[in-house]
């Protein structure tokens, strides 16, 4: 198994929602996601570009994603977000989340943001096991507060 790192491209989106979704049944909330293909596209590659990702391939058949963003925060400034971070069922155990974790790494590194961030579910143990690997910091104190597209057409 030889697995390739690259960015990904707009033609890469369809796999990306399958692994989205795919992470999301993991996660105990696949219907949580709403976002439509071409609106996924767009956000991804639009005039208003929003999200980059990185992909793995093995024999190029998308097996591995990391999608993140750039957050700023008033206190730190700059620090690359990292959305989703999913290696399909099958791949798992074979080191490609550690060769794509550290590709994002190596971005945040190179573009010079003020750190890195993500969440975990706190029952994710072998997401926080990979994590507590790299000495991570988790933060307790703080809670994610929301509001969904329907929520906020009634404010």
């Amino acid at each position: 198994m030889k697995i390739e790192i690259r960015k990904a491209v707009k033609e890469d989106c369809t796999r990306l929602l399958e692994l989205i979704n795919e992470l999301a049944v993991y996660e105990k909330a696949p219907e949580e996601v709403t976002v439509t293909l071409d609106e996924f596209i767009d956000a991804g590659f639009g005039s208003n570009k929003v999200w980059d990702a990185f992909v793995a391939l093995d024999n190029g058949i998308i097996v591995g994603m990391a999608l993140y963003y750039i957050r700023y925060s008033t206190w730190k400034g700059c620090r690359l977000y990292l959305e989703d971070f999913l290696v399909t069922d099958n791949y798992r155990g074979k080191g490609i989340g550690k060769i794509l974790f550290d590709r994002v790494v190596e971005e945040a590194k190179a573009k010079n943001y003020n750190g890195m961030n993500w969440q975990v579910l706190e029952w994710n143990t072998p997401a926080i096991n990979f994590y507590d690997k790299y000495g991570a910091n988790y933060d307790a104190e703080w809670l994610n507060g929301s509001f969904s597209k329907e929520k906020l057409l009634t404010l």
